[in-house]
């Protein structure tokens, strides 16, 4: 006889509470502007994509730009860009 895996309840994170986890580290300097960008950007989208993860968005289709926005705001960054959305249902569906 199975057991049912009941998910245990996770406390809202407050903003910015997913950001302290890890010291922060200066970026390398010399690099073109171009460069930072990109990486941060690529930092955003990992926060929102695990930020959806954790709220039960599953598939890139149920990750409008409106849901990622909301998402954002929820945990305390920006608004991203039209790319940094196409980045986080990218980012989705890597795995599948």
């Amino acid at each position: 006889m199975a057991a049912a895996v009941l998910p245990l309840p996770m406390p809202h994170p407050t903003p910015s509470s997913h950001l302290t986890a890890f010291p922060k580290k200066p970026l390398p300097a010399g690099r073109p502007r171009e460069w930072y960008i990109a990486h941060n950007r690529r930092l955003k989208t990992m926060r929102l994509v695990i930020a959806l993860l954790d709220s039960g968005v599953y598939e890139p289709a149920q990750a409008g730009n409106r849901l990622i926005r909301d998402t954002a705001e929820r945990i305390g960054v920006h608004p991203p860009s039209d790319i940094t959305c196409r980045m986080v249902r990218a980012l989705m569906s890597y795995g599948r």
